[in-house]
């Protein structure tokens, strides 16, 4: 606490003051850590303290370790010593459009266990994080995991009816007089959606890109362009009218959501539960869809 305290504010005075201890009591602790690590933390001079190279990289990895307590600490007292929880880094507009819309029947089924969800877009190490699982989209061979396939993607085009207006359907050549709407992770996707129609057209990777998808969606109900976007994730706004396919052609992607999670935590109760009920959600899914 007093490492952290005097690195958080470079003081230790400052320190002092807000754990109520007096400041040569923070100078003994610092020095009996520096002395334990064989590492000098701070850098001292008649202006006060700074940390050092060393000292800085300590105090991130002691904030998250102590962020890290304090989240089970609050956890534990909130469910009273019963169930788990569970964090979840996944995909924002996947969790927002799909599961978020099915995840009452796993709290319902498992009152104890609580999900919590944080938005992820790109691979890390799970050694390197708090989260317990992922839910990706693209490659399933992260070191030390285990993974299960969900479901692949269904992409479809999709753009505001006033874009194409007064025309309700297009060609899928006449696409190429219209913006492309890209998505960042997903450089290709306009490319394999007309390779997979036998057509070539040198612009298909220009055009505005958008990290997520629900930002590629809201840009496509602007009339800033067409987006190609799984099917899953605008069926709302196709039945309002916000957006329309303007050619009924589907590309199916070769990459897959995934179910990614630690291989020494494929045992927890709590995790096989949510692992579980998830499989059974996206094969129910895919059979509705005929994703097979």
């Amino acid at each position: 606490m007093a490492f952290e305290a005097a690195a958080l504010h470079e003081s230790f005075t400052k320190a002092s003051l807000e754990l109520a201890i007096s400041q040569s009591a923070i100078c003994r602790q610092i020095a009996g850590l520096e002395a334990f690590l064989g590492v000098k933390l701070f850098l001292r001079s008649k202006r006060g303290v700074t940390l050092t190279e060393a000292g800085r990289s300590y105090s991130r990895q002691v904030s998250l370790r102590l962020d890290a307590i304090e989240r089970d600490t609050l956890q534990l007292m909130a469910r009273r010593g019963l169930g788990g929880t569970l964090e979840l880094a996944t995909v924002p507009t996947f969790a927002t459009r799909w599961l978020l819309p099915r995840l009452s029947t796993f709290t319902q089924a498992y009152p104890d266990i609580t999900i919590n969800l944080s938005p992820s877009t790109r691979p890390f190490l799970f050694s390197e994080s708090s989260f317990d699982a992922a839910i990706y989209f693209g490659e399933a061979s992260w070191p030390g995991t285990e993974a299960r396939t969900l479901m692949r993607e269904e992409l479809v085009p999709a753009c505001s009816p006033r874009l194409i207006a007064p025309r309700k359907k297009l060609r899928p050549e006449e696409i190429r007089q219209y913006p492309l709407l890209q998505q960042t992770t997903r450089p290709y996707a306009w490319r394999q959606w007309f390779d997979s129609l036998g057509l070539k057209f040198e612009g298909d990777m220009t055009g505005a890109r958008y990290e997520l998808f629900s930002m590629m969606s809201q840009a496509a109900i602007y009339e800033m362009g067409i987006a190609l976007i799984p099917r899953f994730l605008i069926e709302d706004e196709l039945k309002s009218g916000l957006l329309t396919v303007p050619v009924k052609h589907a590309f199916v992607s070769d990459k897959s959501y995934y179910f990614i999670y630690p291989e020494h935590k494929a045992e927890t109760a709590w995790l096989q539960h949510f692992r579980d009920w998830l499989e059974d959600a996206a094969a129910t899914y895919r059979k509705q869809v005929g994703l097979g």
